[in-house]
């Protein structure tokens, strides 16, 4: 009796390594899935918007500092939506051959814009006495590089090494270009999610951290 119990348990631990893991949005992508987003990109319409809007936080402006516009969490099946909307001549063929079920990626994208208080141009005092007139100084293109930003899934924090980011300028029709804002992206592995929630949080230099929630399960 002993024996056909422990040969019980032995069969269901072996049974529960082979259940694979559970993700809240879907990875790694089926064909079907695949084929869904290609068409869904391809339409390129109201339907679309409607769809990748809902992987996107629209934030107030702050009372001081730098202004975190948008924080947009793309799931591997909201990422080939968009690759789909923005190729022309793309076929779904094409589509499933550029898929690789083992690098599927979750894409963070953060928007952020200069205000008043953290403006393109930087007050800077000309010498060393209180008394000393102020100058002004530009702002470095890569300013986003001093913020910190953290991913969390529920409340591990998930190694975020992959991050790049490119200035924004607004420019007046006559030549002119200034310094608005950046944009920073974020790469992780779908692997990485296991929980039913994600949090970003970006730190700007010398101010409070911004938390950003997103519900995955509403994700697909």
């Amino acid at each position: 009796m002993r024996l056909a119990f422990r040969s019980f348990i032995a069969l269901l631990a072996a049974a529960l390594l082979l259940v694979p893991p559970t993700f809240a949005f879907d990875t790694p992508l089926s064909d079907q899935a695949v084929r869904d987003a290609y068409f869904l990109g391809q339409r390129r319409d109201e339907s679309m918007t409607r769809f990748l809007n809902r992987y996107t936080k629209l934030l107030p402006a702050p009372k001081t500092g730098p202004h975190i516009y948008g924080v947009t969490l793309l799931t591997p099946f909201a990422l080939l939506v968009r690759d789909s909307s923005e190729r022309p001549n793309y076929s779904a063929q094409q589509a499933a051959k550029d898929h690789h079920p083992e690098h599927e990626s979750v894409v963070v994208e953060i928007q952020i814009l200069l205000t008043p208080t953290y403006a393109a141009a930087i007050p800077t005092p000309t010498g060393s006495r209180s008394d000393s007139p102020v100058g002004l100084r530009l702002r470095p293109s890569d300013f986003w590089k001093t913020f910190k930003y953290q991913v969390f899934d529920d409340e591990d924090e998930l190694a975020t090494d992959d991050i790049t980011g490119e200035p924004i300028y607004s420019c007046d029709g006559l030549g002119g270009c200034d310094l608005s804002g950046a944009r920073v992206r974020i790469q992780l592995p779908a692997t990485a999610f296991k929980s039913d929630t994600a949090t970003v949080e970006i730190t700007p230099t010398e101010f409070e951290p911004i938390s950003v929630d997103f519900d995955l399960s509403s994700l697909r």
